[in-house]
This record gives structure tokens, C-alpha cells and sequence, in this order.
């Protein structure tokens, strides 16, 4: 395989250069889609949809161009360009967590007939540098777990695994059967919430939360939560499984505005069945509202449970930190 030595200083190599917001994002958003379409889910395709519509405003661009390195939008990054053609592009995500600043590398593309020639090396060794220039060790980056040649490139630069989860998604049905097991369903007991709030905690790490900004505490029970949740007009449900009042997960719809999404919690020790139970009657449940639910979870001995709900993967994706 060929490849490419960038020097320390993206200028002094005549193909890669800053992004350009400005004239870049039509042509990225491209690209994006070339080399993504087939693994695009509804968030993706909007995602590009928005790219092209920024790339045409005017006043976003003056924006946006203002506040690339402080906003968590991909308007930071580098391209690879060959005959005036974007071939190879890397963007660069900012984020702050708690005070402390943090870059995620996405979009990692090079177009197909350019592949095998150390583009996307170069492209994400230059957004490494990046980052290191402005004092920033902590990144990360996230890769479809089929995508085993991008792995080994992550790798190979000292990236190392920090989280796999899966994103699955089903109908609803109102006709659904439930299991034949000895668990009840019932609504999430107040009394549950420090053990229910330990497994989210488990489940649902900090250490991913500047990038998914999980929010638990509209699932705290409480006068206090209950006005909030009437005075944001927010219709949270909650479900636990309990089997001889012995708790065994929880399920929480929150409603996101972004697809509506369900948050499991279990017990490392709980019956898989209890969360194929709630599962079941999640997707009975909110029937009425809503033609599908989505939820995320991490890779786990549940897996089986959450296909046996009659859930299917959307993707499995691997979380990466860099260490060197």
C-alpha cells in the first residue's frame, strides 16, 4: 500500500488543507454521503441534508465561521484535494465536559477510487495534531465495529476501545405477545430509583456522556420533577419488571424530539427476560404515539433479550480514545 508522510505543518503538503467552510460543505457532505450511504441511518441522511442547506447560508457561514473551534458542530476539520476535486475529508468536533475540553474525530472519508494511498492517515494524524496544538490529549472518534480496516488504521495511531454499544430499533405493536414468565410489569416504583439510577449509572457511563448528553434526573422521582416534567409539556413513562417484588430492570421512555428513545437499566445478575418483557410492552405501550422506538445500548450478554423483543441492530459502534 502507498502512502503519504505529512510534515508537521499541513501547508507543506500541497493536497491537504485546512476545511474551508465557507466553499467546503457542499462537497463534503458529498463525499459524506458516497462513502456512507449504505450504512446511513435517518440521523445520518439528515445530517447531510443540513450540511448542504448550511453550505448555501449565507449568514450561518459568517457564523459559523466565527465559532468553529468553541461549537460541538463539525465546522472544524481537514480535506484532501487532488485536480480542485475534495477527495478525503476528517472534521474535528470540539466539546466541553464538566470544564474540560475534548475533540471528537468524525466523518473520516476518502473517496473510493482514492482509497489505499494513506489519506485517511494523513487526515487523522493532521486532526490529532490539531487538537495537540491547542492543548487538548483527550480524543476520540467512534467506528462502525465491521469496518475492520478503519480499526486497524485507529489502532495503529493509539487509539484503544473504551465502549461498544449497538443502536436498535422495532415497530411498535399493540398486539404483541408477552413472554410466558413469572415477572410483572408494573409502573417504576419511587422506592426503585437508587437502584435503578446505579444501573443507569453503569449502563450509561459519564466517560461517553459529553458526547450523548445522558440526563437522568427527569427520571427522579419527586414533587419537584413532576412540576418540571408538567411545565416543560415532557410525557416521560417509566416501567420496571419485578418478580416476586424483587426488581429486575426498568425501562424509561423520554421523548427527545430526535427519534423517541428508551433507556434500560438491569442488573449484571437480572434475568435477560425481564428486559425482554419490557421490551415487548414498550413497543405495545406506545403504540398509539409513535410507528417505532429506538434505543441504544451497549454490546452485553443482553443482546439476545433485546433481539428476542423483536428489536433489530442499526449499527454497533466502537468508541475509541486516544492513549499516544
Amino acid at each position: 500500500m502507498a502512502t503519504i508522510t505529512v510534515p508537521a505543518r499541513e501547508q507543506h503538503h500541497p493536497n491537504l488543507r485546512p476545511l474551508n467552510i465557507l466553499r467546503d460543505l457542499p462537497a463534503v457532505a458529498d463525499l459524506i454521503e458516497l462513502c456512507f450511504s449504505h450504512t446511513m441511518d435517518s440521523d445520518g441522511k439528515r445530517y447531510v441534508q443540513d450540511m448542504r442547506r448550511a453550505g448555501s447560508d449565507n449568514s450561518f457561514l459568517k457564523w459559523a465561521n466565527r465559532v468553529a473551534e468553541s461549537t460541538s458542530l463539525p465546522l472544524t476539520g481537514y480535506i484532501w484535494e487532488e485536480n480542485g476535486h475534495i477527495v478525503g475529508n476528517a472534521s474535528l468536533v470540539p466539546f466541553r465536559h464538566k470544564g474540560h475540553r475534548l475533540y471528537l474525530i468524525a466523518n473520516v472519508a476518502v473517496h473510493p477510487d482514492h482509497r489505499r494511498k494513506g489519506i485517511a492517515r494523513a487526515l487523522t494524524e493532521r486532526a490529532m495534531q490539531h487538537a495537540r496544538e491547542r492543548k487538548v490529549d483527550d480524543i476520540w472518534l467512534h467506528v462502525r465495529e465491521d469496518n475492520l480496516e478503519a480499526i486497524r488504521l485507529y489502532t495503529s495511531l493509539g487509539f484503544v476501545e473504551r465502549a461498544r454499544r449497538t443502536n436498535w430499533q422495532a415497530a411498535t405493536d399493540s398486539h404483541l405477545n408477552y413472554l410466558d414468565a413469572d415477572i410483572a410489569i408494573t409502573k417504576r416504583n419511587p422506592r426503585f430509583w437508587a437502584t435503578q439510577l446505579h444501573w443507569l449509572s453503569r449502563l450509561y457511563p459519564d466517560e461517553l456522556g459529553w458526547h450523548i448528553h445522558w440526563n437522568f434526573n427527569s427520571l427522579k422521582p419527586g414533587l419537584w420533577t413532576w412540576l418540571y416534567l408538567i411545565f416543560i409539556d415532557m410525557n416521560i413513562r417509566q416501567w420496571a419488571a419485578v418478580q416476586r417484588d424483587t426488581l429486575l430492570s426498568t425501562l424509561s421512555w423520554i421523548p427527545t424530539g430526535r427519534g423517541e428513545s428508551l433507556f434500560a437499566a438491569i442488573g449484571d445478575e437480572s434475568d435477560p427476560e425481564a428486559l425482554t418483557q419490557l421490551l415487548i410492552h414498550a413497543r405495545r405501550d406506545l403504540y398509539l404515539s409513535y410507528p417505532s422506538v429506538t434505543f441504544e445500548f451497549p454490546v452485553s450478554r443482553f443482546d439476545n433479550a433485546i433481539r428476542d423483543a423483536g428489536f433489530k441492530p442499526l449499527r454497533t459502534l466502537i468508541w475509541m480514545q486516544a492513549t499516544s
